[in-house]
């Protein structure tokens, strides 16, 4: 007997549901994609008791449900709402909005290649955006002390603030990097290095980076020019520099391509699965 068609539902809180993360889930081995743009917490029940009430049994793990769109914030509103609908019967979900975990789990893999983080120091620029945050978690959680870093100090403790309720409030240090003087003082004992910053500007110069003495590996996540980390190409990849292995935004795009589709697939393997940022990272230590 042929298996039921594998079916995506793919909520989007932009009206306009992303044509990346659909043509991520066709390659994937997505049979039919169901796309809703304009998702919001209020709406969301009936699209989801639409996915859990129409098959039975072993069938109901062929649908699963994708969260996506270009607010990471109304993407785990979503994810809450979804979660909250289940009552019973559910189907598996994963939370990708704005790319944010598997972005942020490519990084964190990319590091792994080459050192253990428990126990190291790590800087994030722009920590306090959604790939930041999602960095700084995941390598916490893994036992390196993090120094989350934003233009302004009480963004940053309000970042370092929002993840205590996940990962030990200790590994976490908010700090101000506006300027090359800072960047030198948080890069102190610094061993891994992630900028993931707005598209377009600038964290720190090449000359600052090349006197960090300490650090092992430097990832940029910004392919748009000026890169965040100057003096690192988009496509470099595992690239020496002053000691350190760089990584370009195109770097650990691939990987982060080969993250997403595996999490896809796997979401029709089980109907209980949420694929978070953790999970996802350990989808991808799976594959890598």
């Amino acid at each position: 007997m042929s298996q039921p068609a594998k079916i995506l539902l793919q909520l989007d809180s932009d009206p306009q549901p992303s044509v990346f993360d659909a043509v991520v889930a066709v390659d994937s081995g997505v049979d039919f994609l169901l796309r809703h743009g304009s998702a919001t917490p209020d709406n969301v029940r009936d699209l989801v008791y639409g996915a859990i009430f129409t098959r039975g049994g072993d069938d109901l793990k062929h649908t699963a449900i994708f969260i996506g769109g270009s607010n990471v914030a109304e993407g785990e509103k979503l994810l809450a709402a979804v979660e909250k609908t289940f009552f019973g019967p559910r189907v598996s979900v994963m939370l990708d909005a704005n790319g944010a975990n598997t972005t942020a789990v490519a990084a964190v893999l990319a590091t792994l290649r080459h050192i253990e983080v428990a126990g190291t120091t790590a800087l994030v620029l722009g920590g306090t955006g959604p790939v930041g945050q999602r960095a700084a978690r995941l390598l916490a959680g893994l036992g390196a002390k993090v120094r989350l870093a934003s233009r302004n100090q009480e963004r940053a403790e309000a970042a370092c603030r929002a993840l205590a309720d996940q990962v030990p409030i200790e590994r976490l240090e908010p700090v101000a990097v506006s300027n090359d003087e800072e960047a030198l003082t948080a890069l102190a004992d610094v061993s891994v290095l992630i900028a993931a910053g707005a598209a377009g500007v600038q964290l720190l110069s090449a000359q600052a980076r090349q006197q960090a003495n300490s650090l092992k590996v430097a990832i940029d996540l910004n392919a748009v020019p000026p890169v965040g980390l100057e003096g690192i190409k988009p496509t470099d990849k595992a690239v020496e520099q002053h000691g350190a292995l760089c990584y370009g935004a195109l770097g650990v795009g691939g990987l982060k391509m080969k993250i997403h589709k595996a999490c896809v697939r796997r979401l029709f393997e089980a109907t209980d699965l949420v694929l978070d940022a953790e999970q996802i990272l350990e989808v991808g230590r799976s594959i890598a």
